[in-house]
C-alpha cells in the first residue's frame, strides 16, 4: 500500500474485481481502501479522508444509488468525486446514476487503463487542475499557459466562455456534466444565467472544433448535458 498516494475508496461486492481494482491502484501509487458493502464504505468514510470513491451500483443490503445520495448528503464528504461502476449501461440509467450526485459513470466490463485514467481525471478536478499546463484528449489539447487550443495540429479560436466550457469537458473526458453542473463552473452560479445558455456555448464551441477537424468530440446525452466523447 502507498503511503503518501492519493487515498481511493473501492466500495465492490465481487471479491475479484475488488481484489483486481485495488491490485491495479495500489501498483500506480494509490493509497487503498476496500469495502464489500456500502455500509462498511460508510464507516471508512467517517475514520479517513478519503480522495476518490470507486462505487459499485449493485450493492447488498443498500444500493450504490443510495449510498452515493448519503455521500452527498454529507458536509464532510459531498465534495469527494464519486466514480460509479455498473453493468448498466443504458442512457436512462447512466442519467439516473449521474442524477444522485455520481460525478463519472463507467459501464462493466471496462480496461483498466480507462479507468486508471477516469480516476486521475477525478482528483484533477477535485483539485482544480493545479499544476497542469496541458489538458488533452484523442488528437484535441489545450494550452493553458498560453490559452490556446489546437486540434489535429490545426488552431482553434475560441472565446472566453467557450474556452471555459471546453476547459471543464478536457479535465474529465467522458464524464457527462449536466447544465446545472456547467453553469456553477463555467459561469459561478449567476442568477441572470438559465441553462439554455449552455446549449447555445456548446453549440458555438462544437461549431468551431468542427470546423477545424472532421470528427465529432461533444456528445449530446439526451436531457442531461453534454461529455467530451470523441465519436465519427
Amino acid at each position: 500500500m502507498a503511503i503518501d498516494g492519493p487515498k481511493v475508496l473501492i466500495v465492490e461486492d465481487e471479491p475479484s474485481q475488488l481484489e483486481l481494482l485495488s491490485y491495479n491502484l495500489d501498483v500506480e501509487g494509490y493509497d487503498v481502501f476496500k469495502a464489500d458493502t456500502g455500509e462498511q464504505g460508510l464507516i471508512i468514510l467517517e475514520e479517513t479522508e478519503i480522495d476518490i470513491i470507486l462505487l459499485d451500483w449493485m450493492l447488498p443490503h443498500a444500493s450504490g444509488l443510495e449510498i452515493c445520495r448519503q455521500i452527498k448528503r454529507g458536509k464532510a464528504t459531498k465534495n469527494i468525486p464519486v466514480i460509479m461502476l455498473t453493468a448498466r449501461g443504458e442512457e436512462e440509467d447512466k442519467v439516473r446514476g449521474l442524477d444522485t450526485g455520481a460525478d463519472d459513470y463507467i459501464v462493466k466490463p471496462y480496461s483498466i487503463k480507462e479507468l486508471l485514467a477516469r480516476v486521475r481525471a477525478g482528483l484533477r478536478s477535485r483539485d482544480g487542475g493545479k499544476g497542469v499546463n496541458i489538458l488533452s484528449y484523442e488528437n484535441l489539447s489545450m494550452d493553458l499557459t498560453r490559452h490556446g487550443v489546437t486540434v489535429e495540429d490545426n488552431n482553434v479560436h475560441l472565446g472566453p466562455l467557450e474556452f471555459k466550457l471546453l476547459r471543464v469537458l478536457l479535465e474529465a473526458p467522458g464524464r457527462v456534466f449536466s447544465r446545472d453542473q456547467l453553469l456553477e463552473r463555467v459561469w459561478a452560479n449567476s442568477l441572470e444565467v438559465e441553462t439554455r445558455t449552455v446549449d447555445v456555448h456548446i453549440g458555438r464551441l462544437r461549431k468551431q472544433l468542427n470546423a477545424a477537424c472532421n470528427d465529432e468530440y461533444i456528445r449530446t446525452v439526451r436531457g442531461f448535458g453534454y461529455s467530451l466523447d470523441k465519436f465519427a
